[in-house]
């Protein structure tokens, strides 16, 4: 009986260790990530309010539109499909705020067709692929990035990442860091 307590103490501690090192991984690449000049930024879809952007999809955009003004790149592509309760697609948003930040619409390329970060990237890639575009600054949520950078370099994309941390917000992005843990773990043994 003892045995079996210290067996099931050790894989205990075994994955706590695990999770810790996971979110360590996550804390680290979206603090410390840079983005550098490329030929286009991809704004990750996230929730649209009927036709508003969320809080965080505004986030993104933002930091997408800085990067673009600053010269970082000359396109944006404003990837996101429709949702649940989106009256519109979070690239259709993601345009809209775009615009309205300033932007000029012939630099917005609209990737209307994902459903998932998976799905954003590989329709990205496509585009990118059929403008010649060899390079990427991916933006989301800084917890969100190293999943997205393990998903970029699975379909080909050469990126590197800037992410954004809503402080407005902060108890959500606590909840997208800890729900980003599983997330992450899921990716690696699939």
């Amino acid at each position: 009986m003892k045995m079996a307590i210290r067996i099931g103490i050790s894989i205990v501690i075994l994955c706590m260790f695990f999770i810790l090192v996971i979110g360590i991984q996550v804390y680290k690449f979206g603090k410390f990530s840079k983005a550098e000049k490329s030929d286009c930024v991809i704004i990750l879809g996230c929730s649209v309010y009927g036709e508003t952007p969320s809080p965080f999809l505004k986030s993104r955009t933002e930091e997408a539109f800085r990067l673009y003004k600053e010269g970082y790149a000359n396109y944006i592509i404003a990837s996101g499909g429709m949702g649940e309760g989106e009256e519109i697609s979070e690239a259709e948003a993601i345009k809209r705020y775009l615009i309205q930040l300033g932007m000029d619409e012939k630099y917005i390329i609209k990737e209307d067709k994902s459903t998932s970060t998976m799905e954003n990237l590989k329709n990205s890639k496509e585009i990118m692929k059929d403008r010649s575009f060899d390079s990427a600054i991916v933006v989301s949520n800084k917890y969100h990035l190293k999943r997205a950078s393990l998903m970029a370099k699975q379909v080909g994309i050469h990126a590197s990442f800037s992410g954004v941390f809503v402080k407005d917000y902060v108890n959500h992005e606590r909840y997208g860091f800890i729900r980003e843990i599983p997330a992450l773990i899921k990716f690696y043994i699939s």
